[in-house]
């Protein structure tokens, strides 16, 4: 399955951050600023999104996710979380991986393939580990560049 997924390596950041509310406002900068949004509009989405249930997909990892009006594709910004914090996930384990993403609007299917794929990303246990060890987020840009390439074949 080809999901056309974007990403920026302005989109992906280490950060030391201690609650949800601050991992879905710099989550929400890194997508305005890598994708042109309007940083106030995809925040509100994503608080959203998280207040109908959390966005915690388990095994240590988050994938906050919403849509608007103003992207062409599905667009991806991560955060490697120097210290786990709770995100309410269903297994409870801390969240040290966050994927935050935005799709077009009226892109129903298109949406869930994006999840999908992020989902299936960080359910390989190798993935996770890489992604963990990461020296920086070039080495972050590049797994990912190249794990989305591979799958798009």
């Amino acid at each position: 399955m080809d999901v056309n997924l974007a990403l920026s390596p302005q989109a992906i950041a280490f950060a030391r951050l201690n609650t949800k509310a601050k991992v879905l406002a710099r989550i929400a900068q890194l997508l305005s600023n890598a994708y042109g949004l309007e940083e106030s509009e995809v925040l509100e989405s994503l608080e959203a999104r998280e207040a109908l249930g959390s966005t915690g997909f388990g095994r240590g990892v988050a994938i906050p996710h919403c849509r608007s009006k103003d992207i062409r594709r599905p667009s991806l910004a991560l955060i490697r979380l120097e210290t786990p914090i709770d995100f309410g996930a269903a297994d409870a384990r801390p969240v040290s991986l966050v994927c935050g993403l935005v799709s077009p609007e009226n892109a129903g299917a298109t949406h869930l393939h994006a999840l999908a794929a992020i989902s299936r990303l960080t359910r390989e246990e190798t993935m996770l580990q890489m992604l963990a060890d990461a020296p920086d987020t070039e080495a972050v840009y590049a797994l990912l560049t190249n794990q989305f390439l591979r799958d798009a074949a």
